[in-house]
């Protein structure tokens, strides 16, 4: 279960700590310029503004015997597609479900081994978290990942250039998007958020691991009609990637 949401930015040996809400708003600008960085490097991506009504919806920390499915089947009654950021140790256990993700048309993205606080760890141990993944994921469903997200939306530069050397990309979501459903904040939060909010190119996070996780799965059967009545497709985070014609070259170097 996602402890934090915090996004926490450390490049080389400068530290920035989130302020929260009413924050140092020098800390905000100085957070923008390093966010704008990543992302134009190709490294990091937290949303794909477009005019196109697309939007993808991902979900983190599973895969789970009892909410996964759910959400499965809600998908799949509105033609929608999405984006599970999975753990390791979960697809280890759950390997049939992972795979009827991916046999249902939706991307499979690493979250690490055991949702591992990334920044407490060296090089050769973020590696190691991800590339393990890699391999349970492609174990049980024989494909490949290529996109990582990191727990608690920690990184600094030393673990994106270990993603890189992963040949996977760091996906975050939009900061307008996070539901923060972990901490079970009652549905209508979850739905007002994501509708309210809702913009072309969005990344929404949802959690379907974590505890009781069924107002989720009550959010989601409310926000995927409502927005594809307004127009809008949900996609995979490649797919909304792909839109922005970036998708990173040479990852390992």
């Amino acid at each position: 279960m996602k402890q934090t949401a915090m996004r926490l930015l450390i490049p080389l040996s400068l530290t920035l700590v989130m302020t929260g809400a009413g924050g140092d708003s020098g800390f905000a600008n100085r957070l923008e310029k390093e966010r704008k960085y990543y992302e134009d490097r190709g490294d990091v991506v937290w949303e794909v503004p477009t005019a196109q009504k697309v939007i993808a919806l991902t979900f983190d920390d599973g895969p789970d015997p009892v909410y996964t499915p759910q959400i499965l089947d809600l998908l799949k009654k509105y033609h929608a597609k999405a984006t599970f950021f999975v753990v390791g140790q979960r697809v280890m256990n759950h390997p049939e479900i992972t795979r009827r993700i991916v046999a249902e048309g939706h991307e499979v993205g690493n979250h690490t081994f055991n949702h591992a606080n990334l920044m407490r760890l060296r090089p050769e141990q973020i590696r190691h978290q991800i590339e393990k993944t890699s391999g349970l994921i492609h174990a049980a469903t024989g494909k490949h990942s290529e996109l990582f997200r990191p727990p608690g939306g920690y990184y600094n530069e030393t673990i994106v250039h270990c993603v890189r050397k992963t040949g996977h990309l760091t996906v975050m979501w939009s900061w307008h998007q996070d539901t923060r459903d972990w901490s079970n904040p009652e549905t209508d939060k979850i739905v007002n958020k994501v509708l309210n909010n809702a913009r072309g190119g969005d990344i929404v996070i949802m959690h379907d691991y974590g505890g009781n996780r069924s107002q989720t799965v009550t959010a989601v059967a409310r926000i995927l009609p409502e927005l594809a009545k307004r127009g809008y497709r949900f996609v995979s985070v490649s797919q909304l990637v792909s839109i922005r014609g970036k998708l990173p070259v040479n990852r390992s170097k």
